[in-house]
């Protein structure tokens, strides 16, 4: 299993690479930032900064979006950051929440971004893509490699990511949803032609490492509580297309946002959130990885076995660099490779 460290980009860009650094002295091979210019820095830039001072791990957005950037530039900033530092970018790309939500769109279909995955995609490997119409080729790129992750929940997402992309990211650790989710994809990459065992699955959710006291994991789950409510936007979304009881989506992730009241993205992915305040305990426990190593360790096994191909952790929380070197310490040597 691969380890992946997922963070926000809030100012100063530095504490953002250092902490990348960090990660990659502790044995995780993947770094992920956000992508939504109104909350958060310019992931790219800071990219190419982490790119710069790290040897071999591999960065990209989780996730962005075919609307707040045309696919060209998109293609291009990959293009030539792989150019710069030697195909070490990953695209993780979705319909757009907060990115799209903040400044008054909304998310994008699913056929826009089935289309745009694939142009990106070309584009980034120096293939022709036609885009809006216009048949489009980079005549410089050379060796650019470009794998695209789609991030997705629902049927008709998790089946576009099954036909089109690379890999899919799932945003929660629930063992049972994430076997769902990850039986769905390679369900529909089996019915498209391709080969499923050639698709990555990456869970990303929360993590945090507690002392094994009960006022630990108190604090743990106070601490990852807003990542309920992330999640919750878009099963919000499910349920408005489904229906709160569903032959097609399970209430294992659908129930619980049934107390939600609206979401404020100014307090988006961060501890303490007043919109979570529905978020049951159980939802956290579920979704997130806490407890002593022993317990996080357990649970990745569980994922691993059920298809799941890395674990990217989301270090929202204030004990980002005692969780990054607990898992370069006690979780990645146990389950890495």
């Amino acid at each position: 299993m691969d380890f992946g460290l997922v963070l926000q980009t809030d100012p100063p860009g530095a504490a953002t690479v250092g902490l990348m650094r960090r990660a990659e002295r502790n044995g995780f091979r993947h770094g992920w930032t956000f992508d939504s210019a109104v909350l958060w820095q310019e992931p790219f830039v800071i990219h190419s900064r982490i790119l710069d001072h790290t040897e071999r791990l591999v960065v990209g957005p989780m996730v962005t979006n075919p609307a707040t950037r045309s696919w060209e530039v998109t293609a291009s900033t990959f293009a030539t950051l792989n150019e710069m530092y030697g195909n070490r970018t990953v695209c993780g790309i979705g319909r757009g929440d907060s990115a799209m939500r903040v400044a008054g769109r909304r998310p994008c279909t699913l056929a826009r971004l089935g289309e745009a995955i694939t142009a990106i995609r070309d584009l980034a490997e120096g293939r022709e893509a036609t885009v809006d119409g216009t048949p489009l080729r980079l005549p410089w790129v050379g060796e650019s490699r470009l794998p695209v992750w789609m991030a997705a929940y629902g049927p008709k997402a998790l089946a576009l990511a099954g036909e089109v992309a690379d890999g899919v990211i799932l945003q929660l650790a629930d063992p049972y949803l994430t076997s769902w989710m990850a039986g769905e994809v390679r369900t529909a990459a089996a019915a498209a032609g391709r080969d499923p065992a050639a698709l990555t699955v990456c869970v990303a959710a929360p993590a945090y490492v507690t002392d094994g006291t009960a006022a630990g994991l108190a604090h743990a789950r106070e601490q990852c509580r807003w990542f309920g409510g992330m999640v919750g936007n878009h099963v919000a979304d499910l349920v408005g297309r489904y229906g709160a009881h569903s032959d097609v989506v399970p209430e294992e992730l659908t129930a619980y946002i049934s107390g939600r009241r609206g979401y404020d993205y100014r307090h988006h992915g961060r501890a303490g959130n007043p919109s979570t305040d529905f978020v049951p305990d159980e939802i956290v426990d579920r979704f997130c990885l806490l407890g002593p190593a022993e317990d996080h360790r357990a649970k990745l096994r569980v994922l691993r076995d059920a298809g799941v191909d890395q674990f990217a952790l989301y270090c929202m929380h204030d004990a980002r660099e005692e969780v990054i070197d607990a898992y370069g310490a006690d979780v990645v040597p146990a389950l890495g490779g």
